[in-house]
This record gives structure tokens, sequence and C-alpha cells, in this order.
């Protein structure tokens, strides 16, 4: 017997691929699981070996045992996400895991996918046993995970039932450079873990520029500097002038042309310049393809789960990966990236509190965000910056706790109240406006008691994983009984988009396929048609749901996505021990309570026609908008007969300044459902006089304005607002 293992041993050591391993070392015991290593586990260690990060693996242990709190700071493709979750589970381990288990946060699903799956396969383990994963709607792990990956937001929910998380010996916060919403509160309420907890360890990965702040922040802790790769070859722009998504395209066709080998990442601003490049990309390969190989555009937006690992890497083929992240961490596995084209700019949402509005605003990239750029493409690559060497670029992006509307935050943050945790140190406090706009919305949502605390419905609200003016809504369809209607509407807008915009050849065809699904009354009611006949195909025996979706230009994935979300309601409202009413979709009385429930939320967002022309006055600070041209009251066959009345979801400030996802209803409706002192509440308006004119002496009364009033219920509106489509 010893000696047939003597024999497999040489000629294990005779092949290429493990020919510098010990023979010791092939019978070493994982130490997690208690198997034997396989010799994969050895090929991957050697990889590892040569990572920056692992030369400091001595010091980075040392400061983890005498520090609670130990920063990192590391460039794009120094290893740092996947060997120190490893370290922080070996420290674990050391301890019998008495203390807990190890946690790391992302901020993209794909990526905690992802890292959790190379991590596994490093640490020579099953996914979903010692390393698993945990992000929105899935989750893979087991009684057995020592370490798991999750999304910064899943672990804040997951602090509502386990403030101190208990169950955790070590938090490793990665990207914190990114600065999401998440990741600064669990940077604050952390500190205060920290002190109830002694044996807790935090370990925050970050990029260097950030280091500082961070420093300030949690004091004299150990800093781990990680030395990246050395930077490649940079070439700036000449400043000339000119559009930066044309530049942008003909350096990717310049680099396919006259360049061998590698991959392209070009950083834009914009999903609409990404599907722009794309089908402009897809069409010029195609015309180099015999004289150049292939040209493969990707186009890459992690809020749709797309990831850059599920593209195959062809011998014959050149990809372009199209992105609007400024995040580099979404390539840290590609190692097939050569050329890099920074565009220099991003798209940030920065919300304004007085008009409760989205604005788009295109502005420079950080340094940091510039420097990590650079990294990507490696020492014998190249980037190309459409932009001045003497750019002046801003050190650090702005923390999107800032520009974010923080009225969900705050309901978290009154929800920890209750669990124990009174105080979130912020990094940054976000502006004394915003934080009062978003206390005097749960006001109004009755989500707080007259003392400032959380009330009964509050504390209900906080249960579900919506933003707080659609939990009250959802809570409201179970006193109108349209809970499964209200839950689709719910899924549908918590979701991405499930509009497909096709090439330019396409979009008329894809506008009438849309049109089929319309509801009179409106986009709302035009979701749940879209989410029933999904179903209805989904569930047939007969059809292909793929390409069902492929011929209404329709995604996939985001009908899967809402899918998932309503089933999660769905849980929620059980366990909550909340009524579940029967569909009942298409009856007048169904479509009124709909909008009652809807009002009970959204009674904030509502606007007026105020001439008939389709200028919409909002009734909260006095603005004009007009509606999305996607709405279904944007097309021509409803452009002519506009609701006076309407409720949206969204306004964004853009430069056609526009109301999304918006259904009509009538003033008394509104009137109906508003809380009483946001009404008196709101700014003196010729829609307010005519509101209060329809308290006073009911619904007929005259308008002031130019277009005449609807009375709130004519039978002839009735009978049309309750039509519905039908598809199937």
């Amino acid at each position: 017997m010893e000696m047939e293992l003597s024999t497999d041993v040489e000629k294990l050591s005779e092949t290429s691929e493990t020919q510098d391993i010990d023979t010791d070392d092939l019978l070493e015991l994982n130490q997690f699981d208690g198997l034997p290593f396989s010799s994969r586990y050895y090929k991957l260690l050697r990889g590892r070996k040569g990572l920056p990060v692992w030369g400091a693996k001595c010091e980075f242990m040392d400061s983890l045992m005498s520090s609670q709190i130990v920063i990192v700071t590391g460039t794009a493709k120094t290893g740092q996400s996947t060997q120190i979750p490893q370290w922080c589970a070996e420290f674990c381990l050391s301890a019998q895991y008495q203390n807990g288990m190890v946690v790391c946060t992302q901020i993209h699903q794909q990526s905690t996918v992802e890292l959790a799956l190379r991590v596994a396969d490093e640490m020579d383990v099953n996914i979903g046993n010692e390393v698993g994963y945990s992000i929105p709607l899935q989750t893979c792990c087991s009684p057995d995970t020592v370490l798991r990956y999750c999304t910064d937001d899943v672990l804040l929910r997951e602090m509502m039932s386990d403030p101190l998380l208990e169950q955790c010996g070590v938090v490793v916060i990665d990207q914190a450079q990114e600065r999401t919403v998440s990741t600064d509160l669990l940077l604050g309420l952390l500190k205060d873990v920290l002190l109830a907890r002694a044996e807790l360890r935090l370990v925050i990965l970050t990029a260097p520029h950030s280091a500082e702040k961070l420093l300030r922040h949690y004091g004299s802790v150990p800093q781990i500097r990680l030395d990246g790769p050395q930077p490649c070859e940079v070439v700036y722009g000449s400043g000339r002038g000119g559009d930066y998504l044309c530049s942008a395209l003909r350096l990717a066709l310049e680099i396919h042309q006259n360049q061998k080998h590698g991959d392209i990442v070009t950083f834009l601003a914009t999903e609409q310049e990404i599907e722009c490049a794309h089908a402009i990309l897809r069409r010029e390969g195609a015309n180099l393809a015999l004289s150049h190989g292939e040209l493969v555009p990707v186009s890459l937006c992690p809020e749709q789960g797309h990831s850059p690992s599920v593209i195959s890497e062809e011998n014959k083929s050149r990809r372009v990966f199209l992105t609007c992240s400024p995040s580099e961490d979404l390539f840290w596995a590609i190692h097939s990236i050569r050329f890099v084209i920074d565009a220099g700019v991003q798209k940030r949402y920065v919300y304004n509190p007085r008009i409760r509005a989205n604005s788009i605003v295109i502005r420079p990239i950080s340094k940091s965000q510039a420097e990590r750029h650079k990294q990507l493409a490696g020492p014998t690559g190249k980037c190309f910056c459409l932009y001045q060497e003497d750019t002046s670029l801003p050190a650090e992006s702005v923390p999107h706790i800032l520009e974010s509307d923080i009225t969900s935050t705050v309901l978290f943050l009154k929800r920890m109240e209750i669990a124990g945790l009174s105080h979130c140190d912020f990094i940054d406090i976000p502006d004394p406006e915003g934080l009062m706009q978003a206390l005097e919305e749960l006001d109004y949502l009755a989500a707080l008691d007259d003392d400032g605390n959380l009330s009964e419905i509050g504390i209900i609200m906080s249960e579900f994983p919506l933003e707080p003016q659609m939990a009250k809504t959802l809570l409201a369809s179970c006193e109108f009984d349209c809970v499964s209607e209200v839950l689709t509407i719910a899924a549908m807008l918590t979701a991405p988009s499930s509009f497909l915009t096709p090439p330019v050849e396409l979009r008329q065809k894809a506008l009438l396929c849309h049109q089929r699904f319309q509801h009179a009354e409106g986009d709302h009611f035009t979701l749940i048609n879209i989410f029933n006949a999904y179903k209805y195909v989904k569930e047939g025996t007969y059809s292909n749901v793929e390409r069902w979706c492929e011929d209404h230009f329709l995604r996939l994935s985001a009908l899967q996505t809402a899918d998932a979300i309503r089933s999660e309601l769905t849980e929620i409202l059980k366990r909550l021990e909340l009524p579940v009413s029967l569909p009942a979709f298409g009856s007048k009385s169904n479509s009124l309570n709909i909008k009652h429930a809807l009002l009970a939320g959204f009674f904030m967002q509502v606007a007026r026609d105020i001439d008939g022309s389709g200028n919409y006055f909002m009734l909260t600070h006095k603005h004009v908008a007009q509606i999305h041209p996607l709405s279904g009251y944007g097309t021509e066959m409803h452009k002519k007969n506009l609701p006076e009345w309407l409720l949206y979801h969204e306004h964004t400030l853009s430069e056609n300044n526009c109301i999304r996802t918006v259904s009509q209803i009538s003033a008394h409706e509104f009137i109906q459902m508003a809380p009483q002192y946001f009404f008196y509440n709101l700014p003196p308006s010729e829609s307010k006089d005519l509101l209060q004119h329809i308290i006073d002496h009911g619904p007929a009364a005259p308008s002031k304005g130019k277009r005449k009033s609807q009375t709130p219920s004519s039978p002839a509106s009735e009978e049309q607002s309750h039509e519905r489509c039908t598809i199937q």
C-alpha cells in the first residue's frame, strides 16, 4: 500500500501542474472540511502567492489579532477581496468559531456571487457549505458556512433582527471607497457594535485615496498598504473638444485593427451611451471580422445583473466591455484586459429634498477612480484617458448619502433604535434639510408617533424591503382588498424596468408591442397587465417564455426578478399575519381600490394638468413637468385626452423634466386619501383652491384655470377607465 502511494506521488510530481508540490502536502488535510486537498488547490495556491496582497499576510494576521479595526488599502487586482476574507476565516477557526463566522460585504450582487464561487474554489470546499453567499432574493449558505459574501444592504437588514451581529466574528467591508448609502450605514453602526462586542473584528478594504478619512473617523488603527501592479502606459486627450463617445468608439476600432491581443474596457457615463456604443461596435465589428477577427461588444450594467464572466473568451475574438459603473471591481477576475478607454465622467442621481426629485448630473470621476481604472490594463497595457492630463479631478466622489433620498435610511435607523442601536456615527453627516424632509414624510405616512418614534404602522413598514411610500401602499391594500394587485405593482417597480430599448430601427415595432399592454387607468395598471401576461405564458405548457419576451421587447431577467420579489413580499405578509386577498383585477371596484391604496402611500406625488396641454403642476412644490414619452399617456393616442389629475411614481429633473409611471385619479379620490394636515401644509396654488372648493361645496366645483374640471365619475369616463388589456 505504501509502495502504491509512493508510485502515485511520483507520477503526480512529474506532471507540469504539480511539479513543485511537496509530497508531504499531498497528505495535508483541509482545516475547514477535514478532507485532503485536491491538486487544483495547490495549482490555485501558486497563483494566490503571486498576488500583491500575499506578502502582507503576516502583517495582516498580527494586526487582526491585536486590534479591533484594520484598514487595508490597495488598488485593483491586488487580490484583497479574495484573500483577506480567507485569512479572516483562518482567524475565526483559530478561536474555534467561538466569536462567530466571517461576513464580507460587496456592493454588486453579481460580484458577490462570483467572489464566493472563486473563494470556495481556492479553499477547496463546496459552495453553499463552508463558503456561501447572500444577495437579495437568493441565499446559498448552510449551518457549516464559515465565510459568507453578501451585499451591504443584505447585512443591514440582518441587523434589524441581530443588531450586534452575534453570529459574526469578523466583518469585512469591501469597496468602502464607493461610499454607498448601505456601506456608510454599516460603517457608522459598527462603531457602536464594536464597543458592545470587544471580541468582534472589523476589516475595511478600500482604495488608497479613501484611507485618510476613514483613519480620522476610527482613530489610531492599523493600516496596511498594498502595492498594486505597475501602472500601465497612459495616453491623455488633446483637449480639442468633441464627443467623448465618438472618441471612445474610434479608439476601440483602432485598437482592434492595430493591436494583436487583449480585451478592452470602456468607461462611459450613461446606459444610453452604452446602448449606442454597443450597436455601433456590433455593426462596425461585423465589417472588420474577416480582416481583423471578431469584435464582441459586451454591455455591463450591474443594476441589471450583467457580468463580464458570463461572456466566453474565444481565441479569435476581442471583447469590448462597455460599462457606466465607475467601479473597476467588476473586472477583478478578467485577466485578458490590456486596454482601458476612460471617458472620465460618471452619471449621478442627485436628490433635491425641496422638490422631492432626482436630477441626473454628469460630472468628472474622482482622482481615486481614475487611478484605479489605470491599474486594470496591467503593466503591459495602455490606458487612454479622454481628458487632458491637467484636468482638475476631485480627490473623491461625493458620498451617496449626501445626495440621496434618505427617507428609507431614516426609517431603518428608527427601527434600529428599537433594536438597541440608538446612534449611527456617520463618516459624513447627511444634509439637515434632507433629514427634515425624511422625518416629515414619515410623519405624513403615519410611521412616527407624537414623540417621533416609530409607530406600530412604521414598525410594520420597516419589515418590507421597499421604499416607505410603497410599503405604506402595500399595507393599505390589505384594507382595500387589493393585495394581489398591489403586490404586483410593488414588485414591478422595485425590479429593474421590464421594457427593452431595442436598436433605433426596431423602436417603432417595440412601441407598438408595448402599447398592446396599456391600460386606460394608467401605467401602474399596465404593469399588472405585463406581469399577468408573463405569468400566463410562463405557466403554460406550450409557450417559450424567453421567445415571448423577445417578441414583445420585454426583459426576461427583470420579470423573473419581479416574480421573486413578489413571492418574498407575499411571505412577509403571511409572516406578519396580514390578509392576502384573491386576484380581482379588471373589476371597477378593484380598480378604485388600487387607486385608494396607491394614494395612501403616494399622496405626496400628485399633479394636475393646468391647461389641458400636458403641463402637470405638482402640488407639493409648485413645479411643472411633462409625462415621460414612454408612459402610456405619452403616446399620440392619449395626448389629446390627458387626465386632469395624476399620481406619479417618480419625478426626474433631466433635459425633458418628466414624471414617470403615472395613473389617473380624481380630485375627490385625492381628498379622500390625503391626510388633512398634509393638505393644509400644501403651498398656496390654484389647484389647492380647487381642492378646497370641492371639500367645501362638493365635487362639481368649476376650475379657475383654462381647463374645465372633470367630475370624478361621469358614466362615460367610468366605462372607459375599466377597459383592460388581456394579452395571453
